[in-house]
């Protein structure tokens, strides 16, 4: 038992020792203070650096070169996080050691806790299970982001609109759009700040509009990128074009709400029978059986 115990520290001192060996490597980052000196230079930019030219620093490609992922997986997994809101190249290196940790932690631990041949077929498994785990976080962070932006574009079509037909060019639209939405939608809102970063770089704003809908993977989007390229390429009032898709959107956000409420009665069906009718039952026949169970009793006693 002791050596157990002993076993489970040394896993729970690796793992917390992992964890911080990552912290303190991405304080040393060496072009931590550049990426400070460009953020004060463009307020807001902190982060782009991957998405825009795709840069990866030298520290980051070492710490890869210890998890067993190929450079093609990698840039799979940062992507999904770009996806989840976790932008650059760092949060993919530290999902993927967080991933080794996790599958050795639990391995280790059943191996120690069951120990024999069933040791090895249960830290196989416990292995396995560690190492997919955090993929159900993601796919989680993923979702929860993609119904942000898709609950927030009918508003912030609605706010170009308004910033477009007042004499505004879509630039400025853009930008005065990502600062009324920082606080209700802050994903779609850095979504359309990162846009306006492109534009600004030298990148097409059609490419950047698609790079949006690259990004967020959100059908609504896809339309709205859609619709923004054949505005630009048969040049017709980018205004009106706008206001029909944002009444599209609005009546989108509207069904979903609908077939979600709809829902609700299925779902509550549930909780009733496994937690509330129980209850009920126990209340209302509860006296009734413990008077039929009295009387039988006493009906035997008699006898």
């Amino acid at each position: 038992m002791d050596t157990q115990i002993a076993l489970s520290l040394v896993v729970l001192f690796a793992a917390m020792a992992s964890a911080t060996a990552a912290f303190c490597w991405f304080l040393t980052d060496p072009q931590l203070s550049q990426r400070r000196l460009t953020s004060f230079a463009l307020p807001g930019s902190v982060g782009r650096k991957s998405l825009v030219t795709g840069g990866i620093p030298a520290n980051i490609k070492r710490v890869r070169s210890f998890v067993p992922k190929s450079p093609k997986d990698m840039n799979r997994l940062q992507r999904l996080m770009a996806a989840a809101g976790y932008e650059g190249p760092w949060p993919a290196t530290i999902y993927a050691i967080v991933q080794l940790v996790i599958a050795g932690g639990l391995c280790l631990l059943a191996l120690v806790y069951v120990g024999g041949s069933m040791g090895l077929l249960a830290g196989g498994l416990a292995g396995a299970i560690g190492y997919y785990l955090p993929s159900f976080w993601l796919g989680s962070q993923i979702n929860k982001r993609k119904r942000e932006i898709q609950n927030g574009l009918p508003d912030a079509i609605d706010l170009l609109i308004v910033c477009i037909e007042s004499g505004s060019g879509i630039d400025q639209a853009l930008n005065r759009v990502a600062e009324e939405l920082a606080l209700p939608y802050p994903a779609l809102a850095r979504e359309l700040d990162l846009i306006s970063a492109e534009t600004r770089a030298g990148r097409p704003r059609i490419e950047a509009f698609k790079n949006f809908a690259e990004r967020t993977k959100v059908d609504d989007v896809r339309a709205l990128v859609a619709m923004l390229v054949q505005t630009d390429r048969f040049g017709t009032s980018i205004g009106l074009a706008l206001r029909t898709h944002a009444e599209t959107s609005r009546t989108k956000r509207r069904q979903r709400a609908e077939e979600k409420a709809a829902k609700l009665a299925v779902k509550l069906l549930f909780p009733l029978v496994f937690c509330l009718f129980p209850s009920f039952y126990v209340i209302v026949l509860g006296p009734a059986m413990l008077s039929i169970f009295r009387q039988f009793v006493y009906g035997i006693a008699a006898k």
